[in-house]
């Protein structure tokens, strides 16, 4: 069954941890074979954590990750989340980041932290907390947090520590505002 083209919509699908400290290894090109194997078009990987851009005609999200999902299973030996978004909704994301976020302030890094379902905002907000005033700033959009903080205290932030905690890590994938915006020009 391959895909039409032109009736297919573009998706990301963002693999939550692979390829960090030499765990959950997966090679790029490895990634892509498995995606085509799933008879995706136009598959690309971005950088070497998990970052792969693919057209499908499936619409249903839920589907589409839990394809992945059996397929990173079967192909790598990992059970890991993976969230996936349609191009045209990280695009609409993006047009509603803060003024705050994604500048061109050195002493400022900024990430987008993406909550994969059923997980909500209220929930990822009561687990971690209220980001440490003067040093982090964080907003939410839909299925996401726009998250910036200051890479001389980032150790002194609330949001560093806590999303990184075993309770609310396999809740969450983050990605840089670079990382965010070339995956959406792809």
């Amino acid at each position: 069954m391959k895909i039409c083209m032109e009736d297919a919509t573009r998706y990301i699908a963002l693999l939550r941890g692979v390829n960090i400290s030499g765990k959950n290894k997966v090679p790029m090109t490895e990634l892509k074979k498995a995606f085509e194997e799933l008879e995706f078009g136009a598959v690309k990987t971005y950088l070497n954590s998990g970052n792969v851009i693919f057209s499908s005609d499936e619409e249903n999200i839920g589907s589409l990750t839990d394809r992945i999902e059996t397929t990173i299973k079967k192909w790598f030996g990992l059970d890991i989340p993976i969230f996936v978004i349609s191009k045209e909704d990280l695009e609409d994301i993006l047009q509603h980041a803060p003024d705050w976020w994604g500048d061109e302030n050195k002493e400022i890094y900024d990430n987008l932290i993406f909550i994969m379902p059923p997980a909500t905002f209220a929930e990822v907000r009561d687990e971690i907390g209220e980001p440490r005033e003067g040093l982090e700033k964080i907003q939410d959009y839909k299925e996401a947090v726009f998250w910036s903080f200051s890479r001389k205290d980032y150790q002194k932030t609330n949001w560093w520590r806590e999303t990184a905690s075993a309770n609310i890590s396999g809740k969450l994938t983050i990605r840089t505002a670079n990382t965010v915006r070339k995956i959406k020009g792809m």
